[in-house]
């Protein structure tokens, strides 16, 4: 529970005292204030100074209720590690009991408290017995695995106080468990950050390197963020990416006892101090646990070079750097494309070295860049060795090489829908060689993949969705072949863009399934563009409601990024993006194909292409 700085609890002016040099801000609240010093509003500390910490104060003596109430919730956006100064504001049992880390609640405008209605009126206060009720609107909430999810509709909670008969000092004796904030204290408080397991079921090569996974979760910011994300690791995956990846930790993982503020050396290598149940993993084992943590870890801290793994005793298991981790294991964000792909003038398959400048297009090699078959849209698949076109009128989709020597053969898809957006989407491919593409046919909607097709094999195989809550009008897989963005139209015309988890049972030859849709986007009624950005990460082109088109990036979980959206382009048909995100993004708009720079403005590529495509 907390207090948003945008408003909420009715309460005397809260400041705070900051101390620059020491990157320390403490929320006065209800308590006695310095008289001189530099003091300043809470709502008035600067969210982007990092090196600026809060802490709470204690209840003052003989405070009023709304005094221990205003206190307390102020403490919970603060950046005590354990929580020890809100305790402060409970009695002894409900300070043991009350568990934080469980859960977070994310409110709009934070959470209003105000008395609730008492047994038997002013005598309830006089007798030492008080209920608030605190109540908002919700946005989400962060569950004790620490993954987000959007939420909506109203908020409401009973916190009681009761009067000390000893001391005569008024506490906290019943709340709910977890915390609960406004959504500007969240955005200061929490931070997202990517873990990494492997798919389960994914493997890339003929070596079987295994596939990188992204788990975004949220952590708090300034209470030891790594050793924050190796706890969580170690934990194991959220439960919604659960069935679908494994850890390479051996059950029972975690840090020795008493670890704590884990950062790396001046070599920007970190030493990691693990129990002994890792004592029996194999050295293939550990360079896959090592892998986990780097990729996690350099997430948070992108200067990390190496992780070394020690046993008990400061026994060393096993050391990693960062380039032995990308052959280790194959992630999206480290394979960097190398040409982007679209369609010319003529409808033919072109490509474009990745990030150039000034150089034109050629036609691909083979029949889509001949000109053989005219083209609605494309999709290249991952290693750039197979290309896939939907023909012109939406109705079939081929396969082929992109080799002068290929031929195009029969449609491995079609569709009998009755228009050419009642018909084939875009395709999609994932790191195994899989192509994924939806028929859009009202009558007959289906979603397909076909299997395997960087190994010439794989007929399509329709995928069951259970709960699909509309018609498919768009589709991209993630390169982990584990999850899959959705746009979702519904009956009434608007459209969702969902994330969906992957499952397979390749032994058993049941159909692959896509199930636990959640939304990625909850507040866009209109989806006209999507793709890949990141490991967890979305480019969109949507509309809110009774808003205007928006180019923007969003979170697989449905959580609001930090950090500027592209620069605005209008009238945004596609849009293309890579999982590296160092590669421009690229986009088809009323000027044709333009590229966005890092650092620059969108910039004209050719004025008659379109479909624009990174490998994926």
């Amino acid at each position: 529970m907390g207090a948003d700085r945008e408003g909420g609890v009715r309460r005397r002016p809260g400041r705070a005292v900051a101390y620059a040099a020491c990157g320390v801000v403490l929320l006065a609240g209800c308590a006695s204030m310095p008289d001189s010093g530099d003091l300043r509003d809470v709502e008035s500390t600067p969210r982007q100074d990092t090196g600026v910490r809060v802490f709470a104060m204690p209840p003052a003596e003989d405070a009023e209720p709304g005094e221990i109430m205003q206190g307390f919730l102020e403490a919970l956006t603060s950046d005590d590690p354990q929580y020890d100064t809100a305790r402060k504001y409970l009695t002894a049992d409900a300070a043991r009991t009350w568990r934080p880390e469980r859960s977070a609640t994310v409110l709009a405008n934070g959470p209003s408290a105000v008395p609730g209605q008492q047994p038997h009126g002013r005598e309830a206060a006089d007798a030492g017995s008080l209920t608030y009720v605190l109540s908002g609107s919700l946005v989400a909430r962060v569950d004790g695995h620490q993954a987000y999810a959007p939420a909506a509709g109203p908020y409401s909670k009973k916190v009681h106080l009761t009067k000390d008969a000893k001391s005569g000092q008024w506490r906290i004796d019943a709340l709910p468990q977890g915390v609960v904030m406004g959504k500007s204290d969240f955005q200061r408080n929490y931070t997202s950050v990517n873990k990494y397991y492997f798919a389960s079921t994914t493997t890339v090569g003929a070596t079987g390197q295994p596939v990188a996974v992204a788990d975004p979760v949220f952590v708090r910011s300034k209470v030891d963020p790594m050793t924050q994300m190796v706890r969580s690791l170690l934990s194991g995956p959220t439960t919604w990416l659960e069935p679908v990846v494994r850890s390479s930790f051996p059950t029972g993982t975690a840090l020795q006892e008493g670890t704590s503020g884990l950062t790396p050396d001046d070599q920007n290598r970190l030493t990691v101090p693990l129990n002994s149940a890792v004592s029996r993993a194999g050295a293939a084992k550990c360079r896959e646990m090592a892998t986990q943590l780097l990729f996690t870890l350099r997430n948070l801290t992108p200067t990390l070079e190496s992780v070394e793994l020690q046993g008990p005793g400061g026994h060393r298991l096993c050391d990693l750097t960062e380039e032995r981790a990308e052959t280790a294991a194959w992630h999206a964000s480290a394979q960097r494309p190398e040409y982007l792909y679209f369609l010319d003038g003529k409808h033919r398959l072109v490509r474009l070295p990745t990030g150039s400048a000034g150089t034109s297009a050629v036609p691909v090699p083979g029949p889509l860049g001949e000109g053989e078959k005219e083209l609605q849209s494309v999709a290249v698949s991952r290693d750039e060795h197979t290309v896939a076109g939907v023909g012109a009128d939406g109705k079939a989709l081929y396969v082929t090489s992109p080799a002068a020597s290929s031929s195009l053969g029969e449609a491995v898809v079609s569709s009998q829908g009755a228009t050419a957006t009642d018909r084939l989407t875009t395709p999609s491919w994932d790191a195994r060689g899989d192509l994924w593409v939806a028929d859009r046919d009202p009558r007959h909607p289906k979603l397909y993949v076909l299997e395997h097709l960087d190994l010439g094999v794989g007929k399509p195989v329709e995928v069951t969705i259970p709960d699909l809550p509309g018609r498919i009008s768009d589709v991209r897989v993630a390169a982990d072949g584990v999850r899959v963005a959705l746009v979702v139209e519904k009956d009434d015309g608007k459209q969702s863009l969902l994330i969906g988890r992957i499952e397979r049972d390749d032994k058993s030859g049941a159909r692959p399934a896509v199930v636990e849709l959640r939304s990625a986007a909850p507040d866009l009624e209109q989806v006209t563009a999507m793709s890949w950005a990141g490991d967890s990460r979305l480019v969109v082109v949507g509309l809110e409601q009774g808003g205007v088109h928006q180019l923007r990036y969003v979170q697989v979980d449905g959580s609001t990024l930090d950090g500027p959206a592209p620069a605005a382009l209008s009238g945004v048909k596609a849009i293309a993006a890579s999982e590296d995100e160092r590669v421009p993004l690229v986009a088809y708009s009323e000027d044709g194909i333009v590229r966005l720079p890092s650092g620059a403005q969108w910039q004209k590529v050719d004025k008659d292409g379109t479909a624009p495509v990174y490998p994926g």
